[in-house]
């Protein structure tokens, strides 16, 4: 028996036998060719073949998946339709006299070099993969080289590969029953789809296609991210009972989604998801998500060359709201600068821009930008509920100016005539320590607070949380973090304004119980994790946990909270 580590992707628990998935990497060499025309309708050819192809596979992912994970195959279907790119690449093999091969390889390295500098957000994320897929299909066909296949498998098993593509997952039959994966993250699309098939997996597992052979019996176990190759019975057997008490589980998460979250002892919480697209609102609210408590606007200005105007914004605000009319959306103003850069905007090259023009400092030198999108959230608000927050707040003369702005745009619209809802909350995110130390100020001007916990502990401790040399200092279990949130609560709730906490250490287990006895608000994080932490809300009782609250800030680092939590919270004596 041997054990591989990896990553938890998608969670859930499964046995079967192994079943290899190849990889396929095309090498095209540089030539040249004399008979223009031949290459030209070999690239026609490939390009017809691959577009039948595409949109049977988009037909059977939104058939299948729903719309939010068959996102890759409607950007496939638009690249295969944008003539811009065809004619791109015919124009290498006319001018250049490439072969057509080697000027599908280029131009497809061309785009995806081009995403990659761009931007490391999702949207841009999911246009590479989709220009990669693109790129492996003409490949295919003008090399006649088959690609991996796994719609031949007649047999339950678990696929084993060293990358999995969003298209292979669309074709998976019902046969497979867990994935593993040597390369990617929790976040990658392929893992999103697996979430949504609610197919155990775990990436990141290493070397797993070189440690596992065809037909061996493997575990999966995508709560913890293990992989057990060769497992002895004693190991199944265990593994049998999680499964089986993972399913009860899962039922009993089914039975939350129509319910308040209400703690044992009464106390009312909002767990609401983080969506980065207008086609996640729908999703979330299946998840059990009561509201969004963060809807991510960066989208609108990655999809084109120009800034969104005002009309775009308003139609993608529009179908949030509508998508839950009842239930609170909160929208954060533009959120670039740092690691996020816009082809659309030019920002100045800083020596460090996590520290420098970013976030509502844009919005406050260019008001038209701000401007702009507040009107389109403005008229959006007719729609449902609508709070709007501001990203990246350090004092108060920024929220009182950015506030003003939202005041004067609401102001014009009404002498327009233009319908605007009268109940829309103003907030801001709390990130920085320096609106940590002034919550009680800005708690008298602002609405409510969200606290962005993943900046606030990379500010907090001064530690860049994408450079492994420091990222034993990134963790939001200790005390420092603990006390910073508890400080702006408190702040907070002395003015009568609600918190919520939209960072990822809203979905920490962990975390949670010291959330709900500080009278944390509203959890907001991934819809897929909105249900596990509900389920653990109502299991919890707000008063029992103050002297364990009280022990946690006392501490002196992360190990000990988490040691003070298991020990002391029943429902999470085993968790790891």
């Amino acid at each position: 028996m041997k054990v591989l580590n990896g990553l938890a992707a998608s969670g859930g628990y499964a046995i079967a036998p192994a079943y290899l998935l190849g990889s396929v990497h095309f090498t095209v060499t540089k030539h040249h060719s004399n008979d223009q025309n031949h290459e030209v309708q070999r690239l026609h050819d490939s390009f017809a073949i691959t577009r039948d192809e595409i949109k049977k596979l988009q037909q059977q992912a939104h058939l299948n998946l729903g719309r939010q994970a068959a996102t890759v195959m409607d950007i496939e279907v638009d690249i295969m339709a944008d003539q811009e790119f065809y004619q791109e690449i015919q124009d290498l093999i006319t001018l250049s006299h490439y072969t057509a091969e080697w000027a599908v390889a280029q131009q497809s390295e061309h785009y995806q070099e081009l995403f990659k500098k761009m931007n490391n957000n999702d949207y841009l994320r999911q246009r590479a993969t989709a220009v990669t897929e693109v790129r492996q299909r003409l490949l295919s066909h003008l090399l006649k080289k088959p690609l991996p296949d796994a719609t031949k498998l007649n047999h339950p098993a678990i696929v084993v590969a060293a990358s999995i593509t969003p298209n292979d997952m669309v074709n998976f039959n019902d046969h497979v029953r867990g994935l593993i994966t040597d390369n990617g993250g929790p976040t990658s699309h392929f893992a999103i789809m697996s979430q949504q098939l609610r197919i155990p997996t775990v990436v990141g597992a290493g070397d797993a296609t070189a440690q596992i052979k065809n037909g061996d019996q493997i575990i999966v176990d995508g709560v913890h991210g293990k992989v057990i190759i060769a497992p002895d019975q004693k190991t199944i057997d265990h593994y049998q009972r999680l499964a089986g008490q993972y399913a009860q589980e899962m039922q009993r998460y089914g039975a939350l989604r129509e319910k308040r979250t209400i703690s044992r002892d009464g106390h009312h919480f909002v767990v609401a998801a983080n969506i980065e697209m207008p086609d996640e609102a729908a999703p979330s609210l299946e998840d059990g998500a009561e509201g969004v408590g963060l809807l991510r606007t960066e989208f609108l200005y990655m999809h084109s060359a120009e800034l969104p105007d005002e009309e775009r914004q308003f139609k993608a605000y529009k179908q949030v709201l509508t998508a839950m009319p009842d239930q609170k959306v909160v929208m954060r103003t533009l959120d670039i600068g740092g690691d996020k850069r816009l082809g659309t905007l030019r920002l100045p090259n800083e020596t460090n821009p996590f520290l420098g023009f970013r976030a509502i400092r844009i919005g406050l030198k260019d008001t038209q930008i701000l401007r702009t999108q507040v009107r389109a959230m403005l008229r959006a608000s007719a729609y449902g509920r609508l709070a709007i927050m501001f990203p990246l707040v350090s004092t108060l003369d920024e929220f009182e100016e950015a506030r003003s702005i939202v005041d004067d745009e609401k102001r014009n619209l009404i002498h327009q005539g233009v319908k605007v809802a009268d109940d829309i909350q103003i907030g801001m995110m709390v990130e920085v320590p320096s609106a940590v130390m002034m919550a009680d100020q800005l708690a008298r001007e602002a609405d409510f607070f969200s606290i962005g916990s993943n900046d606030l502990i990379q500010y907090m401790f001064a530690a860049d949380r994408g450079n492994r040399r420091v990222s034993y200092l990134y963790n939001g279990m200790h005390p420092a973090i603990l006390r910073s949130i508890k400080r702006t609560i408190d702040a907070a709730h002395a003015e009568g304004k609600w918190v919520g906490l939209c960072g990822e250490l809203a979905a920490n287990k962990l975390a949670v119980p010291l959330l709900v006895a500080m009278g944390l608000d509203e959890f907001s994080m991934t819809s897929s994790k909105v249900t596990g932490v509900r389920s653990l809300i109502k299991q919890l009782e707000k008063r029992q946990l103050q002297p364990l609250l009280h022990q946690a800030l006392a501490a002196t680092d992360a190990e000990t909270v988490g040691k003070l939590v298991k020990a002391q919270v029943p429902a999470l004596r085993d968790f790891e």
